[in-house]
């Protein structure tokens, strides 16, 4: 999975070095790829950004789902 591979830097650029591709990010993004790389599933990512955020998980999940599908429209998994 390229989202492996991508580099998260402190003004939340995300650069993929085998591709040279930079994407710029939010936080929310920056913590969802940051949750991928550590092997967590959707689910556990939905819950862990509802806790940490204080927003309905029926609302993250609507969200996380949306980052999924635009990630693998880019070929990142």
């Amino acid at each position: 999975m390229l989202i492996n591979e991508i580099v998260i830097d402190d003004n939340n650029m995300g650069f993929i070095p085998s591709l040279g591709i930079s994407y710029q990010l939010n936080e929310t993004a920056k913590e969802i790829i940051n949750l991928i790389k550590e092997g967590k599933s959707k689910d556990e990512i939905v819950q862990t950004i509802a806790k940490e955020s204080g927003v309905d998980w029926r609302e993250v999940h609507i969200d996380v789902e949306d980052f999924f599908q635009k990630i693998k429209i880019y070929g990142l998994v």
